[in-house]
C-alpha cells in the first residue's frame, strides 16, 4: 500500500515557510479560515472587527463588520459616538449578514437532509436490488422447494 502523500489536518509549526508556492496556497488556505473565524466571532459574539491582511505579493485583503467606516471611526475616536449614517449604514450591515447568516444556515440544513435523503434511497435501491420479486413461474420445482 502506499504511503500518504499529505500530511493532513496536523499542527504546522509557525515557522516562515520557504517554498514561494507552498507560501502562496498557505496564505490562501489560512486568510480563508481567518474569515471563518472573524464570521463565527461575529455572529456569536456580536462584535465590530477589522482585519487587514497583505499577501505574500502585497496585495491587500480585509475583513470588517459591519463597515470599514464604523470599524475605523471607533479605532481612531473609541470612546465618541457614531455619526447618525455610520450608526444606520451598521445596522443594515449587520441585518443584511444576519439575514445571509441564516440563509446560509438553511441551505446547509438542506444539503444535509438532501446528503441523508440520498443514502436512505441508494439503501433502499440496494435492497431492492437483492429482495427482487420473481414471477414464481419462471421457477422449476427444485428452485420453489428452496424457497419455501
Amino acid at each position: 500500500m502506499e504511503g500518504k502523500k499529505t500530511r493532513g489536518r496536523q499542527s504546522i509549526p509557525m515557522k516562515k515557510i520557504e517554498n514561494e508556492d507552498d507560501r502562496y496556497v498557505t496564505f490562501s488556505k489560512r486568510r480563508s479560515g481567518l474569515y471563518k473565524q472573524a464570521s463565527e466571532l461575529v455572529k456569536l459574539c456580536n462584535i465590530d472587527i477589522g482585519i487587514v491582511l497583505f499577501s505574500p505579493t502585497g496585495k491587500p485583503f480585509s475583513f470588517f463588520h459591519p463597515t470599514s467606516e464604523a470599524i475605523i471611526d471607533r479605532f481612531l475616536n473609541p470612546n465618541m459616538q457614531l455619526s447618525e449614517s455610520t450608526r444606520l449604514v451598521a445596522a443594515h450591515a449587520r441585518h443584511k449578514v444576519n439575514q445571509l447568516n441564516n440563509r446560509r444556515e438553511l441551505f446547509d440544513n438542506i444539503k444535509e437532509a438532501t446528503s441523508a435523503e440520498s443514502l436512505l434511497l441508494d439503501n433502499m435501491k440496494e435492497n431492492s436490488e437483492r429482495y427482487r420479486w420473481e414471477s414464481i413461474e419462471q421457477f422449476n420445482a427444485d428452485e420453489v422447494k428452496k424457497y419455501d
